[in-house]
């Protein structure tokens, strides 16, 4: 008798130890995000264990989470969290979850460099990509000490950025991240498009300030190289670049259709109508297809050029005053009878 009631109480036991097992089994290897396809969840700087559970539910589509809770209270999981940007699919268990999470093991992110007018932008552009914010990335393009550290200053700085998409953690620190950029314009200036700089005349900066000017002149890319070679005829021959955009630029006034001689004052360097050569950065961020088309500008003559009074987006380029006066008068014409001011 007593060793039947022996092996049934063992019996229950047991039965008990693999209910326990089971069960924590089902906790830790479930799969409690319902998602249709991979999707990010991200981890801030202020985030709790339980900011994350909620996060979890909202981003994730999390249910039956008690064995994520589990393991957060066992391993003391708020305090040891890890920022960043984590990806997960619908396959991803419970434990996997948390030893992600856990373990600081983030997904990159790819960030998009973008071809905007201004740094204000482009720091408003980062602060939805990274971590980091807007304030916390503007405050160091003003940093002057900072700039100089890579090499740039403040108006040259846009010159950095070269627009692409870029793999990066989430929580990089603003800072690294300009190191980041700083090694991305390294390896974009090769030996070989420094080369065609000096060729034409102009450092690394000077062809991304010039670029700049070309895309602001012209959204044809067929057309770039032309008045790339245009403006490189204009600083060899020392005349004033007269390129409208630097005048919208000086006045932060972008929208202007028509520029008046009362804009031409404007008492700004980048107002190349007032001062001979480059201004003193670039107008915006260049394109890789805006620096190609000054490191392999056409070769003519030309000297100056009118936006075509069709309207097209392209221009009519001349060689002498007398032609482009011809050019200016049509253009003024086509403005008068469409009442732009």
């Amino acid at each position: 008798m007593h060793s039947k009631k022996r092996i049934i109480i063992w019996a229950v036991i047991a039965a008990i130890l693999l209910a326990g097992i089971i069960s924590i089994c089902c906790l830790l290897f479930n799969r409690p995000l319902h998602l249709t396809q991979p999707t990010f969840i991200y981890i801030d700087r202020d985030d709790t264990a339980d900011s994350v559970y909620v996060k979890l539910q909202r981003d994730l589509h999390g249910k039956h989470l008690a064995g994520f809770r589990m393991l957060s209270r066992f391993k003391s999981y708020d305090q040891h969290i890890h920022t960043g940007a984590y990806r997960f699919d619908a396959h991803t268990n419970t434990l996997t979850l948390f030893r992600r999470l856990s373990s600081g093991y983030q997904t990159p992110v790819k960030v998009t460099i973008p071809n905007v007018r201004t740094l204000a932008r482009l720091a408003h552009s980062l602060d939805r990509q990274l971590m980091a914010d807007s304030t916390e990335i503007f405050t160091l393009m003003c940093d002057s000490s900072f700039c100089d550290s890579l090499g740039f200053t403040y108006e040259t700085l846009p010159a950095l950025f070269i627009p692409n998409t870029y793999e990066v953690y989430w929580n990089t620190q603003a800072k690294d991240f300009f190191q980041r950029m700083k090694k991305e314009y390294n390896h974009f200036w090769n030996d070989e498009r420094k080369a065609k700089a000096k060729a034409a005349g102009l450092t690394p900066v000077e062809v991304s300030t010039l670029a700049s000017i070309v895309e602001e002149e012209t959204a044809n890319r067929a057309e770039m190289p032309m008045v790339a070679e245009l403006y490189l005829n204009r600083l060899q021959a020392d005349m004033p670049l007269q390129a409208d955009p630097t005048v919208k630029f000086s006045l932060q006034e972008f929208g202007l259709r028509r520029i008046l001689h009362k804009h031409l004052e404007a008492d700004s360097p980048y107002n190349t109508y007032k001062h001979t050569g480059l201004p003193p950065g670039p107008i915006r961020i260049a394109s890789i297809q805006g620096i190609e088309s000054v490191l392999n500008h056409a070769q003519h003559d030309y000297l100056y050029m009118c936006a075509k009074e069709d309207f097209s987006g392209t221009h009519n380029f001349a060689a002498t005053f007398a032609e482009h006066q011809a050019n200016a008068r049509r253009y003024q014409q086509a403005l008068n009878k469409r009442n732009i001011r």
